[in-house]
């Protein structure tokens, strides 16, 4: 099934929501305008269809695959990457002086989503190379920027992000990978690392790894953890590339979803025939990024753009399962319709295929201006001329973050098996494509971060940590919202505005309990986190939406099918969804300590 890139809804997100005027205010954005930002979304729009969504489903069926150390792509996949670089895709928001577009993260965003939506597994290497840029732009030395990032930035060369080990997961005060200092400066890396997307493939001719280690004699646990430069090829003082590194491929994972994208088990340091290990010996070469020791917070610089990224990955995927079961249930004959008629009907008459759908939709809506706004808030914290105004949004950024991670990827999962429901039986067979959509969202609330990591930082570092502050400020501006939905006449208004009212209420009510119950109660206060955070993520999305219908309403005249649709969407969101928000609460205040209390040998 074909995808269509919703432009317009990104365009409506972008200006009437996340107040793309705002952003071209700021200092170096003058030229990203709405015209701009309407020309680079439909040249993105039209390589994604046209070159990238074709292949989503030749990946499904013909993954990456992996022979004596060499991963091999889906066919069709290194030339449409080949195109992606040559476009200039992968350096839309990165600075010019390294050859990137210098965009506004809020356009980016966009192009992000859409080509998330056009194949998933394709878009993770170039979403991997953006948080190895980030990195490098933050605590690399000039010559580590010198010698990478111009080339990361053209899509010549890929990055990756090297975490997890066979016995660390999530935790990686267990990493046990470890660098030993050389004469010359560099470091010899040892170790395994799982799991490391597009850590090996033929489509660009170096992939640089950055890999968390411990260099020799480092304290324990997270603190004696450093972040390391390590290409596959070793780069000469020319630019040129020199000799094989010793780092291979020993295989790549067999998964449920997103199979074309190769994720690979990488060796560090043992001993790679061909390579520079046959003149000097085991040990891949490193390059320190910033000071030993501090390797995990540089890599949390690549880690939160990735968490931002994987919440637009949840909204892309829920997306084209909803544009499919659209085309599906608009074809599909099935049944005399309720009222009575003659003749079977397309199932999209059917109230509850509409009340599938609309869901489906209204959700997708409301995460897309989140993150939306996110992303703007961001644009914010990084350019405002204001060191005060710089902070304040940075505050709001990172306080969004787990919910658009969060929330938008455990969207992602409902919505796309309410899409292979909405196909029936057929759902459940691949060759329609529906299963291949849940399939590939099921990995989305886990990497980067698991549903519950993203809420225990919503808890510790995003709630409790400034006493709710943050927290209670973008209430007061929901509050304000439901002033000037007030201040309307139509019947829609007031629906959203009780609706929305009773959200904000019970949000206050959590923050409150979290606040007051996270020293004295921790045990239940992180029982009910993961709630806690689908109770923000209902609100949010809800304030979204109810600024959509406003602002619908106001431009009626403009496209009355468009703003028709996005009106209903947000009152079926307020009378349908997010009234949830209200007993969620409930089980974060009340549940808690139940759950606490079970004792492991219950289970």
């Amino acid at each position: 099934m074909s995808y269509t890139v919703p432009v317009k809804d990104m365009m409506f997100a972008m200006t009437r929501i996340a107040g793309l005027d705002k952003v071209t205010e700021l200092p170096g954005m003058a030229d990203f305008d709405a015209e701009t930002a309407q020309a680079v979304l439909e040249e993105s729009a039209k390589f994604c269809q046209d070159v990238v969504a074709p292949l989503n489903r030749v990946g499904d069926v013909q993954p990456s695959s992996w022979k004596d150390g060499v991963v091999t792509t889906t066919p069709g996949f290194k030339e449409a990457f080949a195109q992606f670089a040559e476009g200039g895709w992968q350096g839309v928001i990165h600075p010019a002086e390294y050859g990137g577009q210098g965009m506004p993260k809020l356009i980016a965003t966009a192009c992000a989503e859409m080509l998330h939506a056009s194949n998933l597994s394709f878009a993770l290497c170039p979403m991997l190379t953006d948080g190895a840029i980030e990195a490098l732009l933050t605590a690399g030395s000039d010559e580590l920027k010198a010698t990478y990032l111009e080339k990361l930035v053209s899509g010549q060369w890929t990055g990756t992000m090297n975490l997890t080990e066979p016995q660390a997961g999530s935790d990686l005060a267990a990493v046990r990978s470890r660098a030993e200092p050389q004469p010359d400066g560099t470091y010899k890396v040892f170790g395994t690392k799982i799991f490391i997307t597009y850590g090996e493939h033929d489509m660009a001719e170096n992939i640089v790894h950055l890999v968390l280690a411990r260099v020799t004699g480092a304290p324990e646990g997270v603190k004696g953890i450093s972040l390391f430069v390590v290409p596959k090829f070793l780069v000469n003082a020319d630019g040129t590339l020199g000799a094989r590194n010793d780092v291979q491929c020993v295989s790549i994972e067999h998964k449920l979803g997103i199979k074309a994208s190769p994720t690979a088990v990488l060796q560090f340091g043992d001993g790679t025939d061909g390579g520079i290990a046959d003149s000097a010996g085991p040990g891949a070469v490193g390059h320190l990024v910033g000071e030993e020791n501090r390797g995990l917070e540089y890599m949390f610089i690549m880690m939160n753009a990735a968490r931002f990224a994987v919440g637009l990955q949840g909204i892309a995927v829920a997306d084209r399962a909803y544009q499919q079961a659209v085309s599906y249930a608009r074809d599909r004959v099935q049944s005399r319709d309720v009222a009575g008629s003659p003749a079977a009907v397309t199932i999209i008459h059917h109230p509850d295929v509409k009340r599938m759908l609309l869901g489906m939709r209204a959700q997708i809506e409301g995460a897309r201006a989140l993150a939306y706004l996110a992303a703007a808030t961001s644009d914010l914290a990084h350019h405002a001329s204001s060191p005060g105004m710089r902070r304040e949004q940075q505050a709001i950024y990172e306080f969004l973050v787990p919910v658009v991670k969060g929330f938008s990827t455990e969207m992602s999962i409902q919505v796309a098996s309410m899409g292979v429901q909405v196909h029936g039986g057929m759902g459940f067979i691949e060759e329609t494509g529906a299963a291949q959509h849940l399939r590939d969202a099921r990995i989305l609330t886990i990497y980067e971060g698991t549903t519950a990591i993203q809420a225990n930082d919503f808890v510790g570092r995003k709630t409790v940590r400034d006493g709710g502050a943050v927290a209670r400020a973008i209430c007061m501006q929901i509050a304000m919202t439901e002033e000037d939905l007030g201040a309307h006449s139509e019947v829609e208004c007031a629906v959203m505005r009780h609706a929305l009212r009773h959200a904000r209420e019970a949000m206050l009510q959590t923050v409150d309990h979290v606040v007051t119950h996270a020293k004295a109660d921790p045990g239940g206060v992180y029982a009910g986190a993961v709630n806690y955070l689908q109770v923000a993520g209902l609100l949010l999305t809800g304030w979204m939406l109810a600024r959509s219908m406003m602002a619908s309403l106001d431009a009626m005249s403009e496209d009355p099918d468009f703003h028709e649709a996005k009106v209903l969407m947000a009152r079926f969101y307020a009378e349908s969804i997010l009234p949830g928000a209200t007993s969620l609460a409930q089980t974060v205040i009340n549940g808690g300590e139940t759950i606490a209390r079970a004792k492991v040998g219950m289970f």
